[in-house]
């Protein structure tokens, strides 16, 4: 502690340089621009106790376009026109072609899916623009779905995607779904916020007629 009062200067450079780095590396496009604004916070405040303010008014520069980022990002989270849900069949081309794409990262998130339960399923694509930001996959038994598959890609893992499938499409209530039965084998699950409730080991949510 004693090192670090005496060279805190020197510690807020390496901080905010080695947090810099790590913000490049994230694949999720919210904590990266969160992270970077942090880094520049540092770097500002760094700079500017040296009288480099070449370097503060760069970081100062970064630090307002990752709050405008931050804000667009933020407003999109939630924005129905910000993303598209598009039903495909179980043998579509493209939906294949994500799958395989994202497959190792599917097995870390459900590792009990395997192509061949797409048989029979009802398939959605969320994309937002020309991007595919995740991929829901429902096998229905009356009234009632049961989730398959609820994927988001590592870019837009800090969105809920899917919220847009269960809550906010009027998709499923179109085709007489009243209940979601999520898939318990599902880790680190996100669907409390999203007004399910548990159920076992699975999460439950009743749609609106």
């Amino acid at each position: 502690m004693e090192w670090i009062e005496r060279h805190w200067v020197d510690v807020l450079g390496w901080g905010g340089s080695v947090l810099l780095v790590y913000s490049l590396l994230q694949s999720r496009v919210l904590r990266l621009r969160w992270l970077n604004l942090a880094a520049c916070v540092l770097l500002v405040v760094f700079n500017a106790r040296l009288g480099v303010w070449p370097m503060v008014a760069m970081n100062l520069a970064l630090s307002a376009i990752n709050l405008w980022f931050i804000v667009q990002l933020s407003r999109a989270r939630h924005d129905e026109a910000s993303f598209t849900v598009l039903e495909v069949g179980a043998d579509d081309a493209y939906l294949a072609h994500v799958l395989s794409v994202h497959r190792t990262d599917i097995a870390r998130f459900q590792p009990d899916f395997t192509d061949d339960r797409l048989a029979g399923a009802d398939c959605f694509l969320v994309q937002r623009a020309d991007e595919t930001v995740g991929v829901v996959v429902l096998r229905r038994e009356g009234d009632e779905a049961r989730v398959v598959l609820d994927y988001v890609t590592p870019r837009y893992r800090d969105f809920s995607p899917g919220e847009f499938v269960w809550r906010r499409s009027s998709l499923l209530r179109e085709t007489g779904v009243r209940r979601v039965v999520t898939n318990p084998a599902m880790v680190q699950p996100y669907y409390e916020r999203l007004g399910f409730r548990r159920a076992g080991e699975a999460w439950v949510l009743e749609l609106a007629a």
